[in-house]
């Protein structure tokens, strides 16, 4: 379900040399990565890092090596790269599903690193209508063109929102009046049990590492998919499409 209030999509490109990502930065670009020499020093070094604490920006501290290979070009010890697509505030988002009279239905990506997997999620998720997906500022993997291949397209069409601190945004998710519904081993119930009809937040975690323990704990219902075979876990973006569409199907069934 697109919104007609979507910011205006960026090329993606990568932004060398201390003065332009500066300007960059104070342009409000959005940043999905930023390099910084290892050791370097001087006066537009310290006003960068005073940028990047007023923005709260992180950065690797890497080797010249390495930034010599990003680029041949004179990068002065700083590459930043920026987003292809522009990240939106989940604050703002459900205010206007509720005003436009729907049920949201949010997607919650609890450190999903693998690009080609958050694509296929991605894509997944724009095709079951789901409102928005919500991501970790940290921990989480980049928008680049691999995820925007992967999603073919998808991540230009649905909202993505970054956020700093993520166990806050889910608990703005659940005072906004959305049960939050996680996809986890740790329970018996299944993904059939729960009512997705109602507004909902549906929490995928990695493959690794599942969601965290905070999230499970304030969670309003854990859900499994129920499994038969030898293999004991579905890859991620598979597990997502299938406790999505329980949701779209029980969605479909009451307004249909």
């Amino acid at each position: 379900m697109a919104f007609n209030s979507r910011p205006q999509r960026e090329s993606n490109q990568m932004v060398f040399g201390i003065r332009a990502v500066v300007e960059a930065i104070r342009s409000g670009k959005e940043i999905e990565a930023l390099f910084i020499q290892r050791g370097i020093s001087g006066g537009l070094i310290l006003e960068l890092k005073e940028l990047m604490n007023e923005y709260q920006l992180t950065a690797q501290q890497v080797p010249v090596e390495k930034l010599n290979r990003i680029t041949q070009k004179n990068h002065q010890g700083v590459i930043a790269v920026i987003s292809p697509i522009v990240y939106q505030k989940i604050e703002n988002i459900i205010p206007e599903v509720f005003e436009k009279g729907e049920t949201p239905l949010i997607l919650v990506l609890d450190s999903i690193t693998d690009v080609r997997n958050m694509g296929a999620i991605a894509r997944t998720a724009e095709c079951a209508g789901v409102h928005a997906i919500v991501i970790p500022a940290k921990g989480s993997a980049q928008i680049n063109p691999d995820a925007i291949k992967t999603s073919a397209g998808a991540l230009y069409k649905i909202p993505v929102c970054r956020h700093d601190n993520f166990m806050q945004t889910v608990r703005f998710l659940q005072e906004s009046g959305l049960q939050l519904v996680c996809c986890t081993e740790k329970t018996q119930d299944n993904i059939y049990t729960p009512d997705y009809t109602v507004p909902t937040a549906i929490v995928m975690g990695s493959e690794e590492d599942g969601i965290r323990n905070e999230i499970i704990r304030i969670s309003d219902h854990l859900a499994k998919i129920p499994m038969f075979g030898e293999i004991e876990s579905l890859n991620v973006s598979v597990s997502t499409g299938v406790i999505l569409y329980e949701a779209v199907r029980q969605r479909f069934a009451v307004n249909s």
